[in-house]
């Protein structure tokens, strides 16, 4: 299911650096606009890249680029490893989420600046060293000419069971990105349904956390605490089963098509490089939704009064808004999903490619969570029990 379109517009031209498997790319295509050059490091992401954006080039060195092909829209999902809970975080200066440098370096050697520009991170950027990497995103974009919003959008309120959390910066010349950005943020959301019949968790965590996910599964990722990328699990309920997802699953999960990175598979041996670059994409839904409501730069309805303004540089808010000479506007973040959110439960997704959690990662999980310091769940904890002694 997907969100209905707005009215025909001109579509904007796209360019994309950090391009991955094309999520953002897809999403816009959908909302009516086109892709005129990416820039991918990883060969294995070209490969895909080429196989299903045939005739867009993909430039593969970001540093080596000096400037930007005249377009309207500059995306980049910019690495993520110096930020995320599960990296090093090292912060915005690290070797890899400090690339993200590039995207302003380009910008100002542009001959005509694009009318927006569209970031996207983990939204444990807004937490980490109090939210530097945002201050220094934001205030570049203003040293550009450019106003700026950011929040947070989570792939469950957009149509797939997948509870996904990343923060997107949206930055304009000649347009209110609040206007944009802000749709449904003051809406107040549905609470999670009291009784799911399936719940997804980390099996490669237990200790530090579970990733539970009642009726979805937790956030798709490039890599594990068991240092690889691998599939999340799934309880089922009723039948006390433990499965994982296929990798077509995992692509679905993301709003790609099943067989996505098929392409990439003919560089490596098996499925980790692919799991590796679905953890790693732009979920396709989200994107969309934000290509519908570029095309509307209006907002396409209500003007959203923020709750507040700060001048200076506190502890990061949630969702605020600014720009050259403005003070930062804030926003209740009640919901991060649209006004009216798309909901779609993992019964109802029906998982198509699932295999059981293998004995020897059953194991390690319970054993992991039986010791750990964490707040345990007794049906989930007599459920392992059980399915231990089923295979053993």
């Amino acid at each position: 299911m997907r969100h209905v379109p707005p009215p025909a517009t001109d579509p904007l031209r796209v360019c994309s650096l950090f391009s991955g498997i094309g999520g953002f790319e897809l999403g816009l295509a959908r909302a009516g606009h086109s892709t005129i050059m990416m820039c991918e490091a990883d060969p294995y992401a070209r490969a895909v890249l080429n196989q299903h954006f045939p005739g867009v080039p993909v430039d593969p060195d970001v540093v080596a680029m000096r400037e930007l092909p005249d377009c309207d829209l500059l995306t980049a999902g910019w690495p993520c490893q110096d930020l995320s809970q599960v990296g090093a975080t090292r912060g915005a200066d690290g070797p890899r989420s400090g690339l993200v440098s590039h995207v302003f370096r380009l910008i100002a050697a542009s001959r005509r600046r694009p009318r927006y520009v569209l970031l996207e991170n983990v939204a444990f950027a807004l937490d980490l060293q109090a939210g530097q990497a945002v201050h220094r995103v934001i205030t570049e974009l203003e040293s550009l000419g450019y106003s700026w919003a950011y929040r947070i959008l989570d792939t469950r309120s957009f149509g797939l069971p997948q509870r996904r959390r990343r923060l997107f910066v949206l930055a304009a010349l000649d347009a209110d990105p609040a206007a944009i950005l802000m749709d449904g943020i003051d809406t107040i959301p549905q609470g999670i349904p009291s009784d799911p019949t399936m719940i997804g968790f980390y099996w490669t965590e237990g200790t530090s956390g579970v990733g539970w996910s009642p009726d979805a599964v937790p956030p798709l990722k490039g890599g594990s605490g068991v240092g690889i990328p691998s599939p999340p699990a799934v309880w089922e309920r009723q039948t006390g089963r433990f499965i994982t997802p296929g990798i077509e699953d995992a692509e679905r999960l993301q709003g790609f098509t099943a067989g996505w990175t098929r392409p990439a598979a003919s560089l490596t041996r098996g499925e980790r490089r692919r799991w590796m670059l679905v953890g790693n994409a732009v979920s396709v839904p989200v994107a969309e939704w934000l290509g519908q409501r570029m095309a509307q730069p209006t907002g396409g309805g209500r003007q959203l009064d923020p709750i507040g303004t700060i001048t200076g540089r506190p502890k990061t808010p949630r969702a605020a808004a600014g720009g050259v000479g403005q003070k930062i506007r804030l926003y209740n973040s009640y919901n991060e999903g649209p006004s009216i959110p798309l909901s779609l439960t993992l019964s109802d997704f029906k998982i198509q490619n699932s295999a059981p959690l293998s004995n020897r990662a059953l194991s390690g999980f319970a054993r992991r969570y039986r010791t750990g310091s964490l707040k345990q769940n007794r049906e989930f904890l007599d459920a392992l029990t059980v399915a231990e002694g089923h295979t053993t």
